[in-house]
């Protein structure tokens, strides 16, 4: 089957998760074309051979927190160029695939040629949690603006899909209205994680976006019991107890199998891969971006790990002494790798087929 695939380019979490799923469509014979924007283009040209780059939008971020107001203004200033370079890349090289399905990781070019063309669609991402599942007061509690904000912008950016796959590692109950075309299952898991043996050493892993955070490494230097293993920085270097490493996808891997825990933001691809591996999570998520915030309180509440406001030292370490509650709370964690998606993602899209 002609399958166009289009992978939202905003942040690499959507890629590294689209790759494991298209590798599993290829292998099953199907035929995909990927419309990608951003760095995600660059990242799946690696290692596809049919990659369409696209415009997408872009989110603004300031002292740790998404800025909705610049968010908003920097994409509608782009967005005369990104429909116009979006059409030539539809004429160029997407009208001539004439796709039989559409699978879209929360990208609207490849769902609105769905539309357009009464084809297909499935919709495999993690964002429709917020919208199509219910969730209770203690998730949304003091950020009901960011909550319903996202809510609402998530329940017009993908509607009438014929289907909706959502990776999660928690699961809420889908809302009855939803509850005929909408399946949770378990996150998208790489190979390498799969393949991983988990070991429970003596440093803690830290990944860290932000270079401008200068009371990072301090902060940890207050801990001088404990060693952590920083990411994130872009740089090699030793500083007290942090070892620095810039990053290297297998040496990364190896640091958090062998890792006692992790330090991270609300971001889901790291905390999916640390929950499989079973260790305690540390989650400190961008402010004003509610996917985050919602993940951290699921961790919470899961016994998983603890989210906080910042990396402080004080907060860190009696995280650290809660180390075996939230050993025992991740060992009731079962995933069988990426079974259940692709059964039931083999599933749809069977039903789906041109007969």
């Amino acid at each position: 089957m002609r399958i166009l695939y289009g992978v939202v380019g905003e942040g690499m979490g959507h890629a590294t998760r689209s790759k494991v799923v298209i590798q599993h469509l290829i292998e099953n014979r199907h035929n995909v074309r990927i419309v990608v924007s951003g760095r995600a283009f660059t990242f799946l040209q690696k290692h596809f051979p049919d990659v369409v780059e696209i415009r997408g939008l872009t989110m603004a971020y300031d002292d740790g927190a998404m800025d909705r107001d610049v968010s908003v203004l920097k994409n509608m200033l782009r967005s005369p160029a990104m429909l116009v370079g979006n059409a030539a890349a539809y004429f160029e090289r997407v009208a001539d695939f004439d796709p039989q399905l559409v699978i879209s990781d929360f990208d609207s070019f490849a769902y609105l040629y769905a539309k357009a063309h009464g084809t297909p669609v499935i919709s495999i991402d993690n964002q429709q949690v917020i919208h199509r599942c219910e969730h209770d007061e203690e998730i949304r509690k003091g950020v009901d603006f960011d909550f319903l904000s996202t809510k609402a912008f998530i329940k017009t950016k993908l509607p009438g899909c014929d289907h909706y796959l959502i990776t999660s590692f928690f699961f809420p109950e889908v809302r009855a209205k939803y509850a005929h075309n909408t399946t949770l299952v378990p996150p998208i898991l790489r190979p390498e994680i799969i393949g991983a043996t988990p070991s429970r050493g003596d440093h803690v892993l830290v990944y860290q976006t932000s270079l401008s955070d200068n009371t990072l490494i301090p902060g940890l230097n207050e801990l001088s019991d404990h060693k952590f293993v920083v990411y994130g920085l872009r740089r090699d270097a030793v500083e007290g107890n942090c070892v620095l490493k810039d990053f290297s996808e297998q040496g990364f891997i190896q640091d958090l199998s062998s890792a006692r825990a992790v330090v991270t933001n609300g971001g889901l691809s790291l905390i999916h891969e640390a929950i499989y591996l079973r260790k305690p999570i540390f989650s400190v998520p961008i402010r004003h971006q509610f996917e985050q915030e919602m993940n951290a309180r699921y961790l919470e509440k899961l016994g998983y790990g603890l989210g906080a406001t910042k990396i402080e030292p004080d907060a860190l370490s009696w995280f650290l002494k809660q180390e075996d509650r939230y050993y025992e709370a991740l060992g009731g964690h079962q995933q069988d790798g990426n079974r259940k998606l692709f059964e039931r993602l083999d599933e749809v899209v069977g039903r789906l087929a041109p007969k």
